[in-house]
Parts: structure tokens; C-alpha cells; sequence
């Protein structure tokens, strides 16, 4: 094959990988991703003139994130101690789905408890949480602002009388620390509507063993301080398996061991996301 045929090939491998993630089915929208990958061995080999460059090509998709590791995470400083403070609902343009969210945990049963968050520099976290006696479950609306990076999720929590917290959410990525040991987690689809979170959060706990009379009341008094405890305990247990170093006496960063496992953590979304 000349130049120009090679040159085809390339385009029409791309073309048909773009083609075949245009569908809504998961398995060819994957493969699709998979063709991505092949054009770039492709482009390598058949037009850098080596499969060795082809596969520096195609392994080049899978060190992507340490370009946001490296740049980004390795110079982010956050303080150990995270106080969270009453907070003003985000406006309609910095969170257009807040309302329809809102609107919608209320008709699950839950009722306003606070609106509370924390900020540090361009990092900014805001929370609306609800609280249904009934079920003794908290539900929150949480958006995230990091500086030109947001994004928003929704959580149903539980707390039983021992300290163990359970939460189904459908955050959108894969966690960027290991979670302490009495945290337990339900992945939930995104596109779960608020009462079908709900519906998975309890057959989470029944899979657990967890019936509604092990669980605590919540209380909307209490819940800045239950949001700091969780958040302080997930430092803690970071900083205890090396993810995170101490950088100063009041500030935090990420090891170089952390650094790896949040590009695993990438790698893991590039999989499940593609």
C-alpha cells in the first residue's frame, strides 16, 4: 500500500469508530472508543512508519490524565480542617437543574434541613441537605465547583447507631480517595430520577442487613457537624494510607502514592465513561 492508501485506511477506521459511538448502545458506543485507540496505532505505524510509534500513539490516550495530575493536582493545597458555614443557593445560571432537583427530592418526603457548604481559594462545595424521619434518611444536593470544572450529585445517606454511614449517590466519577472504612457506598445510575434513588438506597441497606430501626433519627441540627465528621474522617484515613501528606500543620496534598491512584481512578472512568 502507498502513502495515500495508508492515509484512507487511517480515515476510514476513524471515521467509523466516530460513527460507531453516535449510538446510544453501550457496547458500540465502547467499540467505538476502541477504534479511537486503533487510528492512533494505526496513524503510528502506517504513517510514522513503525508499530513502535504506533503504540506510543495509542498508550498516549491512557497517560492523558497525568497532563491534569501534574499541572493541576500535584500543586492543589486544601486544609486538613473543612468548617462548614450557612451558604446562599447557587443562581440558575451556575446550577440550572437546582430547582428541578429540589422540587423533586421534596416530593420523595424529605423536608429542608440546611444549606451549607465550604470554600478555599477557586474550591467550593455546596450542599442542600433534606431530612425524612420516616425513613431516618438524609437526601443532598451537592454541586462542586472546581475552579473551571463543576459538576453536581445527589445522595441518600443513612447513619446507624454504631457510627457506619451509608450512602447511594450517583456521583458522576470514580472517587479520588479510598473511602474510610465506615463509609459504605452504592454507585447509582445518573439518570435515576430522586424517588428511584431512593428505592435503591433501601434495597442497599436491606442487602446490607440494615433495617430502619438500626438507623439514627436524623437531625437538621446536627447536620454541618455529621458533614464535617465525614469529611474529616475521609482525610484521616488518607493520610493514614499514604494517599495524602501533611503539607504544613493546617494544609493537605497529594502524595506521589496519591497521585497514582487517582490516574488509576482515571483510567477507570475512561473505561466505564467511554
Amino acid at each position: 500500500m502507498n502513502p495515500i492508501q495508508h492515509l484512507l485506511l487511517v480515515l476510514a477506521v476513524l471515521c467509523f469508530s466516530i460513527g460507531l459511538r453516535t449510538f446510544q448502545n453501550r457496547f458500540l458506543h465502547r467499540l467505538g472508543s476502541l477504534g479511537i485507540v486503533v487510528t492512533s496505532f494505526l496513524a503510528g505505524w502506517l504513517l510514522g512508519g513503525s508499530p513502535v510509534v504506533g503504540a506510543v500513539f495509542a498508550l498516549s490516550w491512557f497517560f492523558l490524565p497525568w497532563l491534569e495530575i501534574l499541572t493541576r493536582v500535584r500543586r492543589m493545597r486544601l486544609p486538613v480542617e473543612r468548617t462548614l458555614r450557612h451558604r446562599t443557593p447557587p443562581n440558575r445560571q451556575t446550577f440550572p437543574m437546582f430547582d428541578e432537583l429540589s422540587d423533586a427530592v421534596e416530593s420523595s418526603g424529605f423536608e429542608y434541613g440546611a444549606d451549607t457548604g465550604w470554600d478555599w481559594a477557586e474550591y467550593r462545595q455546596f450542599y442542600r441537605v433534606y431530612v425524612d424521619g420516616t425513613r431516618r434518611a438524609q437526601a443532598s444536593i451537592c454541586l462542586v465547583e472546581q475552579s473551571d470544572l463543576a459538576f453536581y450529585y445527589v445522595s441518600i445517606s443513612s447513619r446507624d447507631r454504631k457510627g457506619n454511614v451509608f450512602v447511594t449517590w450517583n456521583y458522576p466519577f470514580s472517587y479520588g480517595l479510598k473511602i474510610a472504612p465506615r463509609l459504605h457506598l452504592c454507585r447509582a445510575d445518573g439518570e435515576l430520577d430522586c424517588a428511584l434513588l431512593v428505592e435503591r438506597h433501601e434495597a442497599f441497606l436491606l442487602s446490607r442487613g440494615v433495617k430502619v430501626e438500626d438507623l439514627a433519627e436524623p437531625s437538621a441540627e446536627t447536620i454541618e457537624t455529621e458533614i464535617q465528621g465525614d469529611i474529616r474522617s475521609q482525610i484521616v484515613h488518607n493520610l493514614d494510607c499514604g494517599l495524602l501528606k501533611r503539607d504544613g500543620t493546617e494544609m493537605i496534598r497529594y502524595s506521589v502514592r496519591g497521585m497514582f491512584f487517582l490516574w488509576f481512578q482515571f483510567l477507570r472512568d475512561m473505561v466505564r465513561l467511554s
